[in-house]
């Protein structure tokens, strides 16, 4: 008798072991068929926007009228005398692209479209004087592309024309000072204590999902002997999971790459008492997870990248988040999202002071 085609199912202890070698690599078997029940049941339980919000980390004003998010006395670690580090706003600036036209300019650190190249450059200095205290310190940037590639820098990446591409930066060069550019995706910055290293990273969805952040954490162990009890890390202002909402195609990605999914995904409800009561009035043809109606779905980026630094061995208490969300303060930060593309860019910087 001919065998059938269809091959038998494996006993629930071999898939057990098989599941447990993917969580090694922190992956997740795929299970063909019920993928939208399954999805369902790794949300968490539903939530109102404001019960997911984190709040602001406080800034403070420098003597250039720059308005920034500091780390040093906010987080657990960072008043090292050797090191710089910090998140900007859009406060205290020279640009205007991005303000109304009776408000104080702002700080625009990308080099949009809508901006005067002079205005951007000019608020650079002002940020890098605000955090280092000399205009002249040397500032490396890179072309984002929302990847997982990490470089590192050296004095002659400082004012280059064209940067190189990469989303992750890190240097042990004193002098220079390192940034990544943000208007929802979150800035992480990671130190070496002991070995005077240090790193930023750019992690949108998809730089999360290819695991920047872990991946950079390796590089500087790689390059420079960085230990992970050694290293500190700072987790800037983003887009939160009380507003980052997304379609199924994120979901599966991440399903695709994170056995703790569900520790990153919220459903989320309007607390609009209109959309609620009347909600056929703001039907759209939007894919689930973008409408205005809810439940939305939401993920929580801060809180994956959290999670890699943990995966790449830091120690919990090593972790900061500081800062909040970008689109829930408008004031304070620029956000993509909220400004539906209107927006300018922020940064994340760290470096190694020079010795005096």
């Amino acid at each position: 008798m001919r065998s059938s085609s269809r091959s038998s199912p494996l006993p629930a202890a071999a898939l057990a072991a098989i599941d447990a070698d993917f969580a090694i690599g922190g992956l997740a078997r795929s299970r063909r068929g019920g993928s939208q029940s399954r999805r369902r049941a790794a949300r968490q339980s539903p939530a109102a926007p404001e019960e997911l919000r984190r709040p602001v980390g406080s800034t403070v004003r420098a003597a250039n009228g720059v308005r920034w998010l500091p780390i040093a006395g906010q987080a657990q670690g960072w008043d090292l005398p050797w090191l710089w580090s910090g998140f900007s706003t859009r406060m205290g600036g020279r640009s205007r692209a991005y303000c109304a036209e009776d408000a104080e300019p702002e700080l625009n650190l990308g080099l949009t479209l809508e901006d005067d190249r002079a205005a951007v450059m000019e608020n650079r200095r002002l940020l890098v004087e605000a955090v280092t205290g000399s205009a002249e310190t040397p500032l490396v940037t890179v072309r984002q592309f929302h990847s997982n590639l990490v470089i590192r820098a050296g004095a002659g990446d400082a004012g280059r024309e064209r940067p190189r591409r990469a989303d992750g930066v890190m240097t042990d060069e004193p002098g220079l000072l390192l940034a990544v550019q943000v208007a929802d995706c979150i800035p992480v910055l990671v130190a070496d204590r002991r070995r005077r290293v240090v790193g930023a990273f750019h992690a949108g969805w998809r730089g999360t999902v290819r695991r920047i952040v872990e991946i950079g954490v390796g590089r500087m162990r790689l390059e420079f002997g960085s230990r992970p009890e050694d290293l500190i890390a700072a987790i800037g202002p983003g887009n939160g999971p009380c507003c980052y909402s997304v379609g199924e195609e994120v979901i599966s990605e991440f399903e695709s790459q994170f056995v703790y999914m569900r520790e990153l995904v919220h459903e989320v409800y309007s607390t609009d008492p209109v959309r609620n009561k009347y909600p056929m009035l703001f039907l759209t043809q939007r894919a689930p997870g973008h409408s205005d109606i809810g439940p939305q779905i939401h993920i929580d980026l801060i809180e994956a990248n959290r999670r890699q630094l943990l995966d790449a061995g830091l120690r919990p208490e090593a972790i900061s988040i500081v800062g909040g969300c970008t689109a829930c303060h408008p004031e304070l930060f620029y956000s993509h999202r909220a400004s539906r593309g209107h927006a300018g860019r922020m940064m994340g910087v760290i470096g190694v002071r020079k010795r005096s």
